[in-house]
């Protein structure tokens, strides 16, 4: 039986801007960098704007591969990154995230706003309800997401995270654990319930 187990794309969800701490640009760009090293495509939002385009630019820049998805509606206020090898504009937000995950074997939230939240929590309320099994990971720059991690933990202290249901979230200080902290959470899974788990979930929009 066929497995699935490597890394072959990563989705990062960042901000469109690029945050008052300088570590975020920063480690915006060695991701990118470290993703091109790698030969890890990045499936991303398709936007030039911020840590969104940090990120994007540093893996053309260093000769790796960039899949941007953006509604129609975005393409202009976020500034859609043309030099992208692929650049897929779609009708609305449901398209752009069904087809990001899709796309991406593991999942990455960067320092950003509503927009990054929003996406990176759907995917771990996916995984919750065993949706896909797919790693996700929070890059905890400088603490940025110390107030999320504590809303979950009273989550669970609250018991409105239940036992059975615990979040599968993985958590990194630094952009060079990524890679090697994702790698060890992927195991290997059976093509045919992979499949089966995702069209699971792009029945849902």
């Amino acid at each position: 039986m066929r497995t699935i187990s490597s890394l072959q794309n990563i989705c990062v969800y960042c901000g469109s801007g690029s945050g008052r701490n300088p570590a975020f640009a920063e480690a915006a760009r060695a991701l990118g960098r470290i993703l091109a090293n790698a030969r890890i495509g990045l499936v991303y939002g398709g936007g030039s704007l911020g840590l969104m385009g940090e990120t994007a630019r540093s893996v053309l820049r260093h000769g790796g591969h960039v899949t941007g998805i953006i509604p129609g509606f975005l393409s202009e206020r976020e500034h859609m990154l043309i030099e992208a090898q692929e650049l897929i504009v779609v009708d609305d937000m449901h398209q752009r995230k069904q087809l990001m995950f899709a796309k991406s074997d593991a999942f990455v939230a960067l320092p950003g706003g509503l927009g990054t939240l929003e996406e990176f929590v759907e995917q771990l309320t996916w995984s919750q309800l065993g949706q896909h099994s797919k790693p996700i990971l929070l890059v905890n720059i400088e603490g940025f997401w110390d107030p999320v991690l504590l809303l979950f933990e009273r989550m669970s202290a609250e018991a409105f995270i239940r036992p059975g249901l615990e979040l599968k979230v993985l958590v990194v200080e630094g952009v060079d654990a990524i890679i090697p902290t994702i790698d060890k959470a992927l195991a290997p899974v059976p093509a045919a319930a992979e499949a089966q788990a995702e069209a699971e979930v792009s029945a849902k929009f």
